[in-house]
């Protein structure tokens, strides 16, 4: 007989409960926070001018920045990580693959300063690859290129944005058994009709997933970003670093936190459908 546990809800499994305290004190009860104060004002009192000041310039210029580098690198990095891990799959050997989801791994999770000091040292004005591509007639900073620029960092977050499509997108591969394909053939279905048919929708509900999870990275990044331009560009992740920093007025304190928390709020709404949608699927799979 299992012994009871009074002074818990009995649908909590009690090995289940350190985990439940660690989420709920360092990520439930912060972003609690967080959104209570961001509807302060200085004196305590309930008040909507923070998120007002939000919607109002440079502010409202960063969101937007910020809303724009998550979506066209995850746009342009879904693409090419679809192909690279359909490669993998089907033409790697089992040491191709364990070493390209090692290496993957990695790219995935670098970034901040030795990211930016890597690309700064490769293609900045005095990198080794410019040099070398002057040397050949190639000038990357003959028009307005920099690295310091909102283009400067899409092409640096492409370095872990692909390498995180590839990650989280190869298990979906596994869907497209050999079977299929012979059923398919037999049915006398060409290429074109198996993946029109058959193979683009069993993809489709990972590839938006992997989307979304890709716009979140970027919307939500901001090492990087600062290492590059020491915050001289609009996205809010810097903004609210400078507020933290306390480059803000008096009347201000609690802005950072309603950005904050509007950066909360924009990436639920990825991440929560993400969730959802790999849930499923990961029981498509099971069958």
């Amino acid at each position: 007989m299992k012994r009871k546990w009074g002074f818990l809800p009995r649908a909590i499994p009690l090995p289940l409960l350190p985990f439940i305290l660690l989420v709920g004190f360092f990520f439930l009860y912060p972003i609690s926070k967080v959104v209570y104060v961001s509807f302060l004002s200085n004196e305590g009192h309930f008040t909507l001018s923070n998120y007002k000041t939000v919607f109002t310039f440079p502010y409202n210029k960063g969101l937007l920045g910020s809303l724009q580098i998550g979506l066209y690198s995850a746009l342009i990095s879904a693409i090419p990580g679809t192909f690279i891990a359909y490669f993998i799959d089907r033409r790697g050997s089992i040491r191709l693959k364990r070493t390209i989801a090692a290496l993957n791994g990695v790219l995935a999770n670098t970034g901040g300063l030795p990211l930016a000091f890597m690309f700064t040292a490769a293609i900045g004005r005095g990198g080794a690859l410019t040099k070398i591509l002057k040397e050949f007639g190639i000038d990357l900073y003959a028009g307005n290129f920099s690295l310091g620029t909102f283009k400067g960092i899409l092409i640096v977050y492409l370095y872990f944005q692909i390498p995180l499509m590839v990650i989280t997108f190869s298990p979906a591969i596994t869907v497209l058994r050999k079977e299929l394909r012979e059923a398919a053939a037999s049915l006398g279905a060409s290429q074109r009709q198996f993946w029109r048919k058959v193979g683009a929708p069993l993809l489709a509900p990972s590839f938006i997933a992997c989307f979304l999870l890709l716009f979140a990275n970027g919307f939500s990044a901001y090492a990087t970003a600062y290492a590059l331009t020491v915050g001289n560009v609009l996205l809010t992740p810097l903004q609210i670093a400078g507020l933290l920093n306390g480059n803000v007025s008096a009347s201000q304190l609690n802005l950072g936190k309603a950005l904050a928390a509007m950066m909360i709020v924009i990436s639920s709404l990825a991440i929560i459908p993400y969730l959802v949608i790999q849930r499923r699927v990961s029981r498509w799979r099971l069958q």
